[in-house]
């Protein structure tokens, strides 16, 4: 099949752009393509890029009703590990994990929920 279009990147509304932009580079190695004081872009390796633009209303998800909401799953090599990581950097894990040992749920410092799995 011959596509049509295909994901350039995944936009995030939130409150402070450039932070929110900053974790997720230290989370992915990501580097930041541009920031603004009402956006910031990274770009990995594979062409992808993560978007953040600032929102004046912005209002959180709530975990685990975040009803139409898109999340990001991450493929980790060491979930144990890889949570402290991103604890560290200012992830905090929900009380509801509905992964049971295969996927952690994970909300960044804007309140989007994320998951990081072994997966693949």
């Amino acid at each position: 099949m011959t596509a049509i279009a295909e994901p350039g990147a995944i936009t995030f509304n939130c409150p402070d752009p450039e932070s929110l932009a900053d974790f997720y580079a230290q989370a992915t190695g990501w580097q930041k393509l541009f920031s603004s004081e009402t956006a910031a872009y990274l770009g990995g390796q594979n062409g992808m890029r993560m978007g953040f633009v600032k929102s004046e209303d912005f209002a959180a998800p709530s975990w685990p009703q975040a009803d139409s909401r898109v999340h990001v799953d991450f493929s980790v090599a060491d979930l144990d590990k890889a949570e402290a990581e991103l604890l560290a950097l200012g992830a905090t894990k929900p009380a509801e994990q509905p992964g049971a040992g295969k996927w952690t749920v994970l909300l960044d410092p804007a309140g989007y929920p994320f998951c990081i799995t072994t997966m693949g």
